[in-house]
C-alpha cells in the first residue's frame, strides 16, 4: 500500500482535507496492492489541546513531523519503504524543508499553494516606519481614533502590502512563531529537492501568488506545474475532486 501524508496550512486542520482524503482512498483501489492510505495529522499549535508552550521556529515543526512519522511506522511499518508528502501553504513550507534536508525516503512531493518564498519589504519600510512614528509621537494609540487608525494601518500592511493575514490571526506564542516562520526564506534550498515534485496552484490565489509557483518550478529540478484555473488558495475546499484527481495522477505515475 502507498502512503500519502498531508500537512495542512496555518491555523487549519487535517479534517479540512477530508473530502480530498476520501476521494483519493476510494479511487485508488484500481492501483492494486491495497491502494493509497492517506494520513492528515493536525499540526501543533492550532487547537487548544496542542497549544505551544513557547514560540516555535520551522525546525521545531520539522522535529514534530519526524516524531509523527516514527509513531506512524509502528502502526504502518511499510512507511519505512517511503511515502508521498503533500504540503499546503504553511504545510508546504514544512514539506520543502523536509524534502531538501532529505530526512525521509520520499516517493514524491506535492506542493499545493506552498509558502516559503520571502518577499523584499524594504520598499514599504519607510512608509510603515513613518506611520508608526506618528502614532507614537502623538500617542494616538491611547485614543479611540488613533487606535482605529493604527488598526487600519496594521491590517492594511499585513493584508495588502505583504499579503499575510497570518499575523492578524496569531495570538500568544503563535504571534512570535509566525514571525519566526515568515523570517525564513526557503528559496535557496529548492534546488536540493531531488524527488519528483508536482506543484499545484490556484490561478486566483491571492495569498501565495502564482509567481511563487513558477519560481518553484524553475528552481526544483524534477518538477511539474498544474494550475487550477477556477480556484484560489484553498482548492481542498473549492474543488476537492479536481485536486484529488491531480494528486492521484501524480501518485499513479
Amino acid at each position: 500500500m502507498k502512503t500519502l501524508i498531508i500537512l495542512h496550512g496555518w491555523q487549519s486542520s487535517g479534517s479540512k482535507w477530508q473530502k480530498v482524503k476520501e476521494k483519493i482512498e476510494n479511487s485508488s483501489a484500481s492501483l492494486g496492492r491495497g491502494g493509497i492510505r492517506v494520513l492528515a495529522p493536525d499540526i501543533p499549535g492550532f487547537k487548544s489541546e496542542s497549544e505551544l508552550n513557547r514560540p516555535w521556529v520551522l525546525d521545531d515543526y520539522i522535529n514534530w513531523f519526524e516524531d509523527f512519522v516514527m509513531q506512524s511506522k509502528l502502526e504502518y511499518p511499510d512507511i519505512a519503504n517511503g511515502f508521498y508528502l503533500l504540503g499546503h501553504s504553511f504545510g508546504g513550507r514544512m514539506t520543502i524543508k523536509i524534502a531538501a534536508k532529505k530526512i525521509f525516503k520520499l516517493n514524491g512531493v506535492i506542493l499545493v499553494s506552498a509558502a516559503g518564498i520571502k518577499r523584499n519589504q524594504a520598499f514599504y519600510a519607510p512608509a510603515i516606519g513613518f506611520a508608526a512614528k506618528i502614532v507614537k509621537a502623538f500617542k494616538l494609540g491611547d485614543k479611540p481614533t488613533g487606535k482605529n487608525l493604527y488598526n487600519f494601518l496594521r491590517i492594511f500592511f499585513y493584508r495588502y502590502v505583504i499579503q499575510k493575514t497570518d499575523y492578524l490571526n496569531a495570538k500568544g506564542n503563535l504571534n512570535e512563531t509566525i514571525k519566526n516562520i515568515l523570517a525564513e526564506d526557503l528559496k535557496e534550498i529548492l534546488p536540493f529537492i531531488d524527488e519528483r515534485v508536482k506543484i499545484i496552484w490556484g490561478r486566483k490565489d491571492k495569498i501565495t501568488p502564482l509567481s511563487d509557483a513558477y519560481l518553484m518550478q524553475e528552481k526544483i529540478p524534477n518538477s511539474e506545474l498544474h494550475i487550477l484555473e477556477q480556484t484560489g488558495h484553498m482548492p481542498y475546499l473549492d474543488c476537492p475532486n479536481e485536486l484529488a484527481e491531480s494528486i492521484l495522477e501524480f501518485i499513479k505515475y
